[in-house]
């Protein structure tokens, strides 16, 4: 891992992402950054007993199409990835290379990253079989107490949150890029070890990584 400054964990929403990419950076010594903090997309649309859902998040759910609740996404990250492209190299190479980071987000979007023309960066997505996502969400929502129109809500969610795996994964299947399933029963400290373990061997073995374009 000497030759990585920056790693990037990238999967849909409710795939462990956070808590994965807090263990990898404990490891490393390394700072953490979710691109959640850089702009937020309306996020999860059911209250928390600190939160109660903001009413323009409750209708950019209760009233887009799953199709338009993916593109807006999208096109949301797509926005945000100078800012995301900007944060990797000033900790690969730039003023901010002396502190290593662990970058999570759903934003990492894996076809803007394998073009990343950036050097000791590494990058893992983590997947999920979707009874796993359904689950981590009914239970985060408290869907079996919720109300009809809380359990819609949820439901759009949950919608766009499978669509927006399957087209991750379609591109970095044929980008042969390294994925994890991370709903297979590993502990945060397993995963992490893959991840690291995914990481090092992109720098080790000279194949096609976020170094360069990837094929494809």
């Amino acid at each position: 891992m000497r030759d990585v400054r920056v790693v990037l964990i990238g999967g849909t929403s409710n795939v462990g992402k956070s808590t994965v990419a807090q263990v990898v950076a404990e490891r490393l010594r390394f700072a953490y950054r979710s691109t959640d903090r850089l702009a937020r997309h309306p996020g999860r649309p059911w209250r928390t007993p600190e939160r109660a859902v903001p009413a323009h998040v409750a209708e950019h759910y209760a009233t887009l199409p799953v199709d338009e609740l993916i593109a807006s996404v999208l096109d949301h990250y797509g926005r945000l990835w100078p800012r995301i492209e900007a944060l990797i190299t000033a900790h690969a190479t730039g003023e901010e290379a002396e502190t290593g980071l662990v970058l999570e987000g759903s934003a990492l979007w894996p076809a803007q990253v394998a073009g990343l023309a950036v050097p000791h960066t590494a990058a893992v997505w983590l997947t999920a079989d979707r009874r796993v996502v359904r689950t981590r969400v009914h239970d985060g929502g408290r869907y079996a107490t919720a109300t009809a129109e809380e359990r819609h809500l949820m439901d759009k969610f949950l919608a766009r949150t499978e669509r927006y795996q399957a087209l991750m994964l379609s591109v970095v299947h044929r980008l042969g890029l390294d994925h994890l399933d991370s709903g297979d029963g590993r502990s945060p400290g397993e995963l992490a070890d893959a991840v690291l373990s995914a990481a090092a061997a992109q720098h080790s073995v000279g194949r096609s990584s976020p170094d360069g374009p990837a094929p494809g």
